[in-house]
């Protein structure tokens, strides 16, 4: 009614308990993903009790899990029989070509470590911290065994789409598990590539790349660019989730350490998640994720296109550009004068 001669406004629609509830369906997928429930339903549909019997679990515990995903639409359910939906067969079943179901302990870590933003912001300190020099052998390799997938497929789309395939000799800085190496290595016979990383890593990546059967042609060495250039010549440098770790001192003596290594008319690939439009706000999962990098790094988080711009022109890098992955990553390029 009237109140002064102006109409009360009604409240807003509330969104803010949906926003609460919307991670349900993640937490379903992460179980299902962990339990590998969609295995098993690759032969067809099944009743819960056989689901429960196939991955060795009690089924009056199983069933919620089951419906949970099939309102996440991963599954679907007619009478009492539950099957894999069609990208959930293609994604979710171990043997797949396409099989992403490996990521979960990833996810599972960076969700936990989200669920600590506060505390990090209230005492200015990264309560669920990545150091990669000291975490134990075992966090390493599960760390990265969750973004192995993503490089390899980073790698065949920077050979496909992005020129790679004309250079001769690659450099893969803090490259983890080695798997834009391996990829590019695969796909183009004739590139040798060099993995660097912190000694702590090294040791994993070696594995990484012994597995693939690429060790004669991509060799891993122990390496610091934030403190000194790769002894060598490289026509190609790839940043692959680097910069958002570094602080903004140390990716500025990074981007000048690595021109020191790459050759003149090479090509710089920076490549992330950690790359904002200058409104910091889009894309949205950068800006999302954002939250998570302030609970794992000291310094490192999301940069905008302006800061990288700046960054890399001081560095002596020209022909700055920045595009978007297909799988959503935003990446850059630049090249070293001639």
């Amino acid at each position: 009614m009237p109140i002064g001669g102006t109409h009360m406004r009604s409240p807003p629609e509330p969104k803010i308990i949906q926003k609460l509830v919307d991670v349900y369906p993640s937490f379903a997928l992460l179980a299902g993903m962990q339990l590998d429930l969609f295995t098993p339903l690759k032969a067809g549909p099944m009743r819960p009790e056989q689901i429960a019997d196939a991955i060795g679990v009690e089924v009056t515990k199983l069933k919620p899990l089951l419906y949970a995903l099939v309102a996440a639409e991963l599954l679907t359910v007619k009478g009492d029989r539950f099957a894999n939906t069609v990208e959930a067969n293609h994604f979710l079943v171990r043997g797949s070509p396409a099989y992403m179901g490996g990521v979960h302990p990833l996810y599972a870590d960076l969700w936990d470590a989200a669920l600590q933003t506060a505390e990090s912001i209230r005492t200015g300190q990264p309560q669920a911290k990545h150091d990669y020099t000291q975490m134990p052998r075992e966090a390493l390799e599960t760390f990265y065994q969750g973004l192995h997938p993503g490089a390899l497929t980073t790698g065949r789309t920077l050979v496909k789409d992005y020129g790679l395939s004309s250079c001769q000799r690659l450099l893969d800085v803090g490259g983890g598990s080695g798997g834009v190496a391996i990829a590019v290595a695969k796909a183009s016979p004739h590139i040798q590539a060099t993995v660097v990383d912190v000694s702590n890593v090294t040791p994993i990546t070696q594995h990484f790349v012994a597995e693939a059967g690429v060790s004669d042609r991509v060799k891993v060495i122990t390496g610091n660019i934030v403190e000194a250039p790769i002894h060598g010549s490289f026509d190609a440098v790839v940043l692959k989730s680097f910069i958002q770790v570094l602080s903004p001192s140390d990716a500025q003596h990074a981007l000048k350490n690595i021109n020191a290594t790459i050759a003149p008319g090479g090509t710089i690939y920076i490549l992330g998640i950690g790359i904002l439009d200058n409104s910091r706000i889009s894309p949205r999962g950068a800006a999302i994720t954002n939250t998570i990098f302030i609970n794992i790094y000291d310094e490192g988080q999301a940069y905008t296109e302006a800061e990288y711009q700046d960054w890399i022109t001081a560095a002596g890098f020209v022909n700055f550009k920045r595009d978007t992955l297909p799988d959503g990553l935003g990446i850059i390029t630049a090249q070293k004068p001639m």
